[in-house]
């Protein structure tokens, strides 16, 4: 199972997050099939790749420890296919992923953890 971990800061207030993550899963062509206080649950769209390709995203919302306008968050990117080649599609989706949260002002980068 190929499995990508990566943690960002929202520069949000807690009830500003939902929103924020909507766009920009929305924007790599994710939809979001589960949502709660303090996590989220978004998969790609079945058709372009075999089945057990299809990447689904975790979202973690550490809204214990935020802040006013700081909101950690823990992203994990994860598919059923064997990460044998390092540019897998997993791999591909999760930088696809980080590009745009790192591209928007509203998130910081904490740590990335690959594999």
């Amino acid at each position: 199972m190929a499995r990508y971990t990566s943690s960002f800061v929202a520069n949000a207030t807690l009830g500003e997050v939902p929103t924020l993550l909507n766009q920009v899963l929305e924007s790599c062509d994710f939809g979001v099939v589960y949502q709660a206080t303090d996590y989220f649950m978004a998969k790609e769209t079945p058709g372009k790749v075999a089945f057990s390709k299809l990447v689904s995203v975790e979202v973690l919302i550490e809204s214990t420890i935020a802040k006013k306008n700081e909101v950690p968050v823990t992203f994990v990117v994860k598919n059923d296919e064997l990460p044998l080649n390092p540019n897998n599609h997993c791999q591909q989706r999760f930088q696809q992923l980080q590009t745009a949260l790192q591209q928007s002002q509203e998130w910081r980068s904490t740590t990335v953890v690959p594999g």
